[in-house]
């Protein structure tokens, strides 16, 4: 019996919005949900995790002491850092707890929320490009937990060094609020991860027709000092911080580069087939 072929009415924009929506509702019910569980493991968060880099004995400290004595130096090791944690406000560190328990959850529910995505999407690509599903959550998962571990492992140490050892006068003592501490670490992170996701980005944007390699290319110059800017923002203000972020974000770029010439590559293959 020959099988009897289903035609896909075009949806409107509203069915489009409606279809949307419940891709973000499931999404935010997952976030939700890890969330609680990242809730009941303060402990771990934050003792463990996130008030790590406050102390001298931290990897990233660990490491760059290494390296500085082996220039023979010890200008990049840390003894102790100067500054304490308070809190100022009643619910403060109860609104600290939430924040951070969400983003956690968010965090840890990126290949699923990254799934959601795609089954949005996916009904406006060919055959093809649909079987590519699993490869498109491992990848953009991977590069978005390698920004995570490169927020914190790198650009929180930084900044935490930098700005918990600045100080205008000797006479002022550093006790800093400790919910600014941790929206440093959130924000660090967060930003980290989402910038590694520029080569996903690059290929959707090659995808749509918005850009090309050579585009790419001809405003590498251009791209070279927005990254100097984003790095910045998210490092504090000393030279040797702002290259080691700029570095990984560069190679990112240069790899949307390569992987925007491949998607033309196809597309160029798709339409001589259909041709």
């Amino acid at each position: 019996m020959a099988k009897k072929k289903k035609k896909q009415e075009e949806m409107s924009f509203l069915d489009h919005v409606e279809e949307l929506r419940w891709h973000l509702v499931r999404s935010s019910i997952a976030v939700f949900l890890l969330g609680i569980v990242a809730f009941l493991f303060k402990e771990i968060i934050f003792d463990t995790i996130l008030l790590a880099p406050k102390e001298a004995n931290f990897a990233t400290y660990r490491f760059f002491c290494k390296v500085s004595r082996f220039f023979g130096t010890e200008g990049m090791c840390i003894e102790e850092m100067p500054f304490t944690f308070q809190s100022l406000a009643m619910a403060e560190q109860f609104s600290i707890h939430i924040w951070t328990s969400i983003t956690v959850g968010f965090i840890i529910a990126f290949p699923y929320i990254i799934w959601e995505f795609w089954k949005f999407i996916s009904p406006g690509l060919y055959d093809k490009e649909r079987k590519g599903a699993r490869s498109f959550i491992i990848i953009s998962s991977f590069l978005f937990f390698i920004g995570v571990l490169f927020g914190y492992y790198v650009v929180t140490p930084l900044s935490v060094n930098f700005l918990g050892n600045y100080s205008v006068s000797d006479k002022i003592d550093i006790n800093i609020k400790i919910g600014s501490y941790i929206a440093l670490v959130r924000s660090s992170v967060l930003a980290s991860g989402l910038i590694f996701e520029l080569p996903i980005v690059m290929f959707f944007l090659t995808k749509m027709g918005l850009i090309t390699p050579d585009f790419l290319k001809k405003y590498r110059k251009h791209a070279l000092v927005l990254v100097l800017v984003m790095a910045a923002i998210i490092t504090p203000p000393d030279i040797i911080s702002q290259v080691i972020v700029a570095i990984p974000i560069l190679i990112l770029y240069e790899v949307s580069i390569y992987i925007s010439k491949i998607v033309i590559k196809r597309e160029l293959k798709r339409e001589k087939e259909n041709e």
